[in-house]
């Protein structure tokens, strides 16, 4: 069996297949337009692929200012997800995920972990999805950017400031490749984790990385399907869980922002997932 260095992902009943042209810029801005004239908040995924996730943002914002003057205010209701039944699926794998978890977080996108073997052959590894708890983000949002105008706004990365903000954000991994090992998933951990710890903490913190990926002890099996849960909470405490079961926390801000920067960082692990992301964190508000 070949041991590959890197994290994992999970499924749920797909019950929802969005066709790939649901989400382009040109239905974002629509819906916002539409939005705005009847007061609503807009409550769909956002799907488009961009080179950079800041110029994903920019085109958004330029979406917006067309419909928008200076003066009016931004921040209305928020709703990130689709619906109590809804899921979305990634359509290269078909794994579903689940619009709203633990009741009140919302999907703010999906992406796919892929990793090259040998350098000849990518395999897709896990699909993940990014979560955030709406009323928190709608908190967040109010305050941090309420007085801001749309031209302003362009100029911010929410998601950078989500990273370090104490909200409750989950990151959840479904296991698409079958034959992944828990070893390979610690030491995919140490590697990526470790480097952003380092990045953000100024030096090795080899202590906080052990308490960390010691949590993901050899007795753990994890099949096709099996479901991580990588949940930041308030005091920023991550806890991890595989299928349901919790194996362990930590408190430590460094620890959750380093986990969020692989997904929502400047070099994530799905570049169109960021872009997406940064796109549902604009456009999911507005008056």
């Amino acid at each position: 069996m070949v041991s590959l260095r890197f994290p994992f992902s999970f499924p749920n009943p797909s019950t929802t297949r969005f066709p790939s042209g649901a989400f382009s810029p040109a239905t974002i801005a629509c819906s916002v337009a539409v939005s705005a004239a009847v007061g609503a908040g807009i409550s769909t995924a956002v799907s488009v692929s961009q080179n950079s996730p800041n110029q994903s943002i920019h085109n958004a914002l330029n979406s917006f200012i067309a419909n928008f003057t200076r003066s009016s205010p931004l921040w209305g209701s928020l709703s990130l997800s689709d619906g109590p039944a809804a899921v979305v699926t990634e359509s290269k794998t078909g794994v579903s995920f689940p619009a709203v978890l633990k009741d009140s977080q919302g999907l703010l996108g999906i992406g796919l972990r892929r990793k090259a073997v040998f350098g000849l052959k990518n395999i897709d590894v896990y699909a993940f999805g990014v979560y955030a708890d709406e009323n928190d983000l709608k908190g967040f949002i109010s305050e941090k950017y309420g007085t801001l105008s749309t031209a302003e706004l362009k100029n911010k990365d929410i998601a950078q400031d989500l990273m370090e903000s104490d909200i409750s954000v989950t990151v959840r991994l479904q296991i698409v490749y079958g034959k992944l090992s828990i070893r390979s998933v610690r030491n995919a951990f140490e590697d990526s984790v470790g480097n952003r710890l380092k990045k953000f903490g100024g030096s090795e913190n080899n202590e906080l990385l052990q308490k960390f990926t010691s949590q993901f002890r050899d007795e753990y099996k994890i099949p096709r399907g099996s479901i991580i849960d990588l949940s930041k909470e308030k005091g920023y405490v991550l806890r991890t869980a595989i299928d349901g079961k919790e194996i362990g926390s930590v408190e430590s801000q460094l620890l959750c922002r380093s986990i969020l920067d692989l997904y929502i960082g400047d070099d994530p692990f799905d570049s169109k997932a960021k872009g997406d992301i940064d796109l549902k964190l604009v456009s999911a508000v507005t008056k």
